[in-house]
């Protein structure tokens, strides 16, 4: 039987899917980041497919998302993307810390996986922590100054006025410069790497992903351990065969 457990991890709040009678073994662990706007619960079907082969899935809420959601608009939460992607990223080494005090890690075998914002942080990730053994990216970028270079123009057509200085902006492009992975492919290490993208994504661009891909291959000894899916017509939304193909994938890498 799969359980679906709540409970938090170093102040985080996360669901823990696995197998009952496994819950106190160490096992391989995905951990997995939802995406701007969402919660956990919305990734459960994901979880429970790898729980189903033998993982242990940690599925926390973001900064300001889920059971941390705070009273604001939606104008002032996008204005926190940001620091909600350097949130995840801190709060993912004190997931993966208070797992290995708890002796529920199976051989070091932890992968990072999310949607969008997830994806982005995953992308991150991967610049700062060679644990990771395996990363799923699904509709993110890997590309996070040309990404946030996209949103500051998308909110300038809008109108709306930036709450950010010229100077400012300029600090949060240098910033997010050491966690830009397609400028640190080096960093990947030949680990298993999967992307999946709708080609009509109009929210993240497929470009970011697909170029990074086509450009990181060159790297990889193994090219099966870099893997590319693209889904034609499809807009910004993970369809069934995506999350079918990202747990078939990683049974085979992790």
């Amino acid at each position: 039987m799969i359980g679906i457990y709540r409970n938090t991890l170093k102040n985080i709040p996360v669901l823990t899917v696995v197998e009952s009678s496994k819950q106190e073994e160490p096992l391989p662990v995905f951990i997995y980041f939802h995406g701007f706007t969402s919660a956990k619960e919305h990734n459960l079907a994901l979880a429970y497919l790898l729980a189903q082969k033998g993982y242990r899935v940690i599925l926390p809420d973001s900064a300001f998302h889920g059971e941390r959601e705070e009273d604001m608009s939606k104008q002032e939460l996008n204005f926190k993307f940001w620091d909600i992607v350097y949130q995840n990223l801190k709060e993912l080494q004190d997931i993966k810390d208070e797992l290995d005090r708890n002796g529920l890690i199976k051989d070091r075998k932890v992968g990072v996986g999310g949607t969008s914002m997830g994806g982005i942080t995953t992308s991150a990730a991967l610049t700062m922590y060679p644990w990771i053994q395996a990363a799923t990216v699904m509709m993110g970028s890997p590309k996070p100054v040309e990404f946030a270079k996209k949103m500051v123009q998308d909110v300038e057509k809008t109108g709306i006025p930036l709450p950010l200085e010229p100077a400012q902006l300029e600090e949060l492009f240098e910033s997010l410069e050491g966690i830009d992975l397609s400028n640190q492919m080096e960093k990947l290490y030949g680990r298993p790497l999967f992307f999946w993208h709708g080609d009509a994504d109009p929210v993240v661009p497929f470009q970011h992903s697909y170029e990074f891909y086509n450009e990181a291959i060159k790297l990889y000894k193994n090219p099966e351990n870099i893997r590319f899916l693209r889904e034609v017509g499809r807009d910004h939304k993970v369809s069934r065969f995506a999350v079918l193909e990202m747990v078939n994938w990683l049974e085979l890498v992790l």
